[in-house]
Formats: C-alpha cells, sequence, structure tokens
C-alpha cells in the first residue's frame, strides 16, 4: 500500500473506484484506520467502501498516530489532522474533493471545511462523535494515560505499547503515540527519553485542545455557520455518537440536509445509495 510524506509524517493510504474524489476521515477515535470503513461497527455492516467507488475516487488514509502512518509527540489538534488530509490531496495532485467523515471523523471534516474551505467540495458527516458522555470519557482517557506517564515513566509506557498490541481506545495507559511506538523504532527510542514533565504537560494539553465541548468539536459554531459547502448529516444514537451532536451540525451548517433515519434503519441497502445521492446531487457549479 503506498505511503507520502505528509509534513514529515508518513500517510498510508489508499485510492479506489472511479469519479470525482472524495476524502475520506477513518471512524474509529484514535485508531483512526483506513481498514476501520470496512471492519468497525456499524460501517461493517454499511459496506460504503464496497458501494461508493462506483461513482467517486475514494481516499482513504490512516491519520497519524493511527495504523500504520507515523506520529510526533507535540500537542495535535484538530487542524493538524485536517492538514494531513490536505497534505495528501497535495500528493494526489486534487484541488478539490467531497469529505466524508465517519464518527470523530466528522470532527476533522469540519476543522478541513473551516481551514481549507476552497478545497472542500461538499461534506458528507456520518454518525458525528460528540454529547456530554463523549466529552467525560475522552477527557477522562488522557487524565488516565497522564497519571500512569507520571506514576510509571515513559519507558515503562513505551514498553506496554510495544508489548500489549492496545491501542489509546482500549487501553488509555498506552497513550496516543502507542501505535507509532510499535512501527518506528526510532520514534520509540525518543519517546523512550523524552523530558517527563514537557511530555505530561503536552499530553494534558492535547485532550483539553480535543475536547473541550459537549456538542462536536473541530470547529467553532460561528466559523460553521459561515461555511457554504453543502453537507449531508446522518446521526448516530449512543453515548459516543449523541443524536444531539447531530442536530448541533444541522442548526449550524446553512442548507444541510439531514437523513433523519434510526440507527437500526440505516443499512447497507439504504445508507451507500443516501450518501452517492448527496454527492451526485452537488452540481459542477458548487464543486467549483
Amino acid at each position: 500500500m503506498p505511503t507520502a510524506s505528509i509534513n514529515g509524517i508518513t500517510t498510508r493510504y489508499q485510492l479506489t473506484g472511479s469519479g470525482p474524489p472524495l476524502l475520506m476521515f477513518s471512524p474509529g477515535g484514535f485508531s483512526a484506520e483506513l481498514a476501520n470503513w470496512a471492519s468497525l461497527g456499524i460501517y461493517r455492516r454499511l459496506r460504503l467502501l464496497a458501494h461508493l467507488p462506483d461513482a467517486s475516487t475514494c481516499i482513504t488514509f490512516d491519520r497519524r498516530e493511527s495504523g500504520q502512518s507515523g506520529g510526533r509527540v507535540e500537542r495535535v489538534s484538530w487542524r493538524d489532522y485536517a492538514a494531513q488530509g490536505i497534505g495528501l490531496l497535495d500528493h494526489l495532485g486534487i484541488a478539490q474533493a467531497h469529505l466524508l467523515g465517519g464518527c470523530a471523523g466528522c470532527s476533522v471534516a469540519i476543522a478541513t471545511a473551516v481551514a481549507y474551505p476552497d478545497r472542500v467540495a461538499s461534506m458528507v458527516l456520518y454518525s458525528p462523535a460528540g454529547g456530554a458522555k463523549y466529552r467525560l470519557k475522552q477527557q477522562a482517557r488522557f487524565a488516565s494515560h497522564v497519571s500512569f506517564a507520571a506514576e510509571r515513566g515513559l519507558p515503562e509506557v513505551a514498553a506496554l505499547a510495544a508489548g500489549s498490541g492496545g491501542t489509546f481506545t482500549t487501553d488509555p495507559r498506552v497513550g496516543p503515540w502507542a501505535s507509532v511506538i510499535r512501527t518506528d523504532p526510532a520514534f520509540a527510542d525518543a519517546y523512550r527519553g523524552q523530558d517527563p514533565a514537557r511530555y505530561q504537560a503536552i499530553a494534558a494539553g492535547m485532550g483539553r485542545v480535543l475536547f473541550d465541548r459537549d456538542t462536536v468539536p473541530g470547529a467553532e459554531p460561528e466559523d460553521l455557520l459561515a461555511l457554504g459547502q453543502p453537507a449531508l448529516i446522518v446521526p448516530g444514537q449512543d453515548d459516543s455518537h449523541a443524536t444531539s451532536a447531530a442536530r448541533y451540525l444541522a442548526e449550524c451548517l446553512p442548507g444541510a440536509q439531514y437523513w433523519d433515519v434510526p440507527v437500526s434503519e440505516q443499512t447497507e441497502q439504504t445508507a451507500p445509495a443516501r450518501v452517492a445521492q448527496f454527492l451526485a446531487s452537488v452540481t459542477p457549479a458548487e464543486t467549483g
């Protein structure tokens, strides 16, 4: 599978299908791998990648610090995740693309639209992550990791990450850089030798920056209200994908379409067709 260096970080990606480009921000929280579109949760049964490539060039990739992509110890923000996606479009020579975000990928999608509006033709925001319980869970995850790193030290964090196979999503102790520790020996060596206090400040700050609200994180409501791209919003319905989060986006994105269908009725027969219908409805005048 091909890779590209985006802002100095290795990014693993895949192109599938033909047609207008569709940049897909993977679901999966802090394990946002391209494989999740076929194997994770609701996306396993929706099989979007079995249908959308019929009319789109689907661009999937491992988000930084996920899967086989690299990373860097820094206070990562939603804008940093957005920059990775835009950097991949630059690498591929694509001036503008439709966006599809799943789960926390919706936060990356809206951050991308705000930071790079001319690069975004439209957005599909599928089961956006958000809500009070989601925020509390994510903040607790970072607090747990910072506490473990302070008590046991970074060499032990690295050893646990390398040996357990766990991810930050499944085991907060291993931290958000666990996958890079496992796949990049040079990164792992540098990770173990960092200044502990500086590292703890970076990790704690990252949690505050990413999860600062009970709505959908990623962009300020005032910035969303100023966007003009067509959008389709598909609600989730659980503690991490509160229906209120999808409704919030519908309120903030002018003219957005809201597919008001319960999760149980979002199926392989209905969901890919609804997404494809929306993408086909975006006219050349709207995509520039």
